[in-house]
C-alpha cells in the first residue's frame, strides 16, 4: 500500500487526505495537518502522533504525494517534511522506539523487496538477504550458545535474541534509506 486506505480520512482535519504521509507509527496524516501539530509544540522535539501518542520521527510520503513536487503548495509542504525528517529521522532513538518502529519498517521493506518497480540498492538487498540467511542458519542449527536440549524453553532465548538482532539491524538499515530518501540532502 503506497497510500492511505481508500475509505480512511485524516484524523486531524477529518477530511480526505491532501499530500498524505505515513508516520513511523503507521498512521496516515495530511502533510500540512501533521506539520501544524508539530508547529503547535516544541520546534526542537518531534511531534507526537495524535492517535497513539508515540513520537513521530519519520514521515514517509505516499507515492502520489512524492509526485506533486511541481505544485507550489505541495512543494512547500514536502520541503518542510524533508527538513523534519532530516532533523528528527537521523537522531538516535532508544531501543524501545526501535522495536516499536519495526512493524512499520519491516512491512515497507518487504513490499519494496517484493516489488520489481521499486529500487533498493543491490548492496542493501544483499545485506538484508545475507543477514536473513545467517539468522536462519543459526536458529535452525543444532549448535547454540544456550542449547535447547539442556535448558529446554530457556534454550530458545538465544534464538530469540539473534532474531531480534536481525530485525533491529534490518530495520535500522532500512530506516537510514528512508531518511536519506525523504530527508533530502543536508546541503
Amino acid at each position: 500500500m503506497d497510500g492511505p486506505p481508500g475509505n480512511d480520512f485524516c484524523s486531524i482535519c477529518h477530511g480526505n487526505f491532501h499530500i498524505p504521509h505515513q508516520a513511523n507509527c503507521s498512521h496516515w496524516y495530511c502533510g500540512n495537518c501533521i506539520l501544524q501539530v508539530w508547529d503547535h509544540g516544541s520546534a526542537l522535539q518531534p511531534c507526537k502522533c495524535p492517535l497513539c501518542r508515540r513520537q513521530i520521527t519519520l514521515l514517509v510520503p505516499s507515492q502520489d504525494s512524492s509526485q506533486q513536487v511541481h505544485d507550489p503548495g505541495a512543494s512547500e509542504i514536502l520541503k518542510r517534511i524533508e527538513g523534519y525528517n532530516r532533523f528528527f529521522g537521523s537522531q538516535s532513538t532508544g531501543l524501545s522506539q526501535r522495536v516499536q518502529d519495526l512493524p512499520f519498517l519491516l512491512r515497507r521493506l518487504f513490499r519494496e523487496l517484493m516489488d520489481p518497480q521499486r529500487s533498493l540498492p543491490f548492496v542493501i538487498k544483499a545485506r538484508v538477504y545475507l543477514a536473513l540467511i545467517s539468522t536462519a542458519i543459526y536458529v535452525l542449527s543444532p549448535v547454540d550458545i544456550i542449547p535447547e536440549a539442556l535448558f529446554g524453553i530457556l534454550g530458545l532465548l538465544d534464538d530469540v535474541i539473534i532474531a531480534l538482532i536481525f530485525f533491529l539491524h534490518v530495520g535500522t538499515l532500512y530506516r537510514a534509506i528512508l531518511v536519506r530518501r525523504y530527508g533530502g540532502s543536508s546541503t
